[in-house]
């Protein structure tokens, strides 16, 4: 009898692991194609920048310099690639630091809109700053989803028992992406 039930608890015990494994396999999958979904949406910009740019160059051919920024942001953060398996802190900052050079380069393009009446009412300039909007907000809400997935994630390897299951088979905590340094800046408006 004392052998049945030392089986019984054998058994379950490893049916309970076997499932907190499975589990924390899904929630690191979450994690990647959580992720894959903020790449997504930064590649959607990265490709309606030359676009973009094209528009704004026929109108504004002496505004060069501003043109030249974007692009060169552009190819920065086109060039800065995460590996799934490396969602470190460091890696995301990078990341998020190229990001940020092209959200500024892109700030300033828009401005220097403002100074040509016939850009700022060409159909496709105004379609691809609409555009460019809506990527900025399907960026803001794949960043959150990211978040919220890795946050499941990193609770369930942190809980008791799970945290042993995910110490014995290499499950670490993910990063996640934080608000960049210029956010805590207010921007300075002058008329």
């Amino acid at each position: 009898m004392k052998k049945l039930i030392l089986f019984a608890v054998v058994v379950l015990c490893s049916m309970t692991s076997c499932s907190t494994y499975n589990n924390m396999v899904s929630m690191d999958e979450a994690v990647k194609s959580a992720w894959s979904n903020v790449e997504t949406q930064y590649q959607r910009r990265a490709d309606l920048i030359p676009n973009l740019v094209s528009t704004v160059k026929g109108y504004a051919s002496h505004e060069e310099s501003t043109l030249q920024a974007v692009m060169e942001a552009r190819s920065k953060a086109t060039s800065v690639n995460i590996s799934m398996d490396d969602l470190t802190p460091e890696k995301i900052a990078e990341f998020q630091k190229a990001q940020s050079a092209v959200s500024s380069a892109l700030g300033r393009l828009i401005a220097v809109s403002e100074n040509y009446p016939d850009l700022k009412a060409n159909q496709n300039f105004l379609e691809l700053q609409a555009q460019l909007e809506g990527t900025e907000n399907r960026i803001s809400v794949a960043r959150k989803t990211f978040n919220d997935t890795t946050q499941q994630y990193n609770v369930s390897v942190r809980s008791f028992p799970a945290n042993i299951i995910a110490m014995i088979f290499g499950f670490d905590q993910k990063a996640y992406f934080s608000a960049d340094e210029a956010a805590s800046t207010a921007p300075k408006v002058e008329f």
